[in-house]
C-alpha cells in the first residue's frame, strides 16, 4: 500500500505539466491552419481580380487604364483586409493584355508573412470579318 501511495504522490502535477506543453502547440497549430486558409482565400481573390481586369482591358477599344480601374473597384469590394497593400499592374500592347495583382495576406501568425498573387494574360479582342465576306 505504501508503494501505491508513493506512485500516486509522484505523479501529481503530471497532467498540468503536459497541458502547459501541449496547449500552446495546439493553439499554434490552429493559428497556422487559419493562416494558410487566409492565404488560400487571398490567392483566389487576387486571381479573380486579375481575370476581371483582363476581361475589362481586352475589348478592342478598351485600354489598360480601364482594366486598372476595374481591378481597383474589385479590390475595394472584395479584398477587404484579407489582401493587404494590393498592387495592380495592367499592361496592354497591340496584341496582348497582361494583368497582375499582388499583395500581402492578413496575418493570424505574426511571424509568418505570406504573399498572394494572381496573373492573367490574353489576346486583345478585335472585330474581324471572315475572308469569304470580303469583295
Amino acid at each position: 500500500m505504501d508503494r501505491l501511495a508513493r506512485t500516486l504522490h509522484e505523479d501529481r502535477g503530471a497532467v498540468t505539466t503536459q497541458l502547459v506543453v501541449f496547449f500552446p502547440l495546439l493553439i499554434l497549430t490552429g493559428l497556422l491552419a487559419v493562416q494558410f486558409a487566409l492565404a488560400w482565400h487571398a490567392q483566389h481573390i487576387a486571381q479573380y481580380i486579375a481575370q476581371d481586369a483582363l476581361a475589362a482591358a481586352r475589348p478592342q477599344h478598351a485600354s489598360a487604364a480601364i482594366g486598372q480601374a476595374q481591378a481597383r473597384h474589385r479590390i475595394n469590394t472584395l479584398a477587404g483586409r484579407i489582401l493587404a497593400s494590393p498592387q495592380v499592374s495592367v499592361t496592354r500592347s497591340a496584341t496582348r493584355v497582361r494583368a497582375r495583382v499582388t499583395g500581402g495576406v492578413l496575418q493570424a501568425v505574426p511571424v509568418l508573412k505570406l504573399r498572394a498573387s494572381g496573373a492573367a494574360e490574353g489576346p486583345v479582342e478585335r472585330v474581324t470579318q471572315p475572308e469569304d465576306d470580303q469583295p
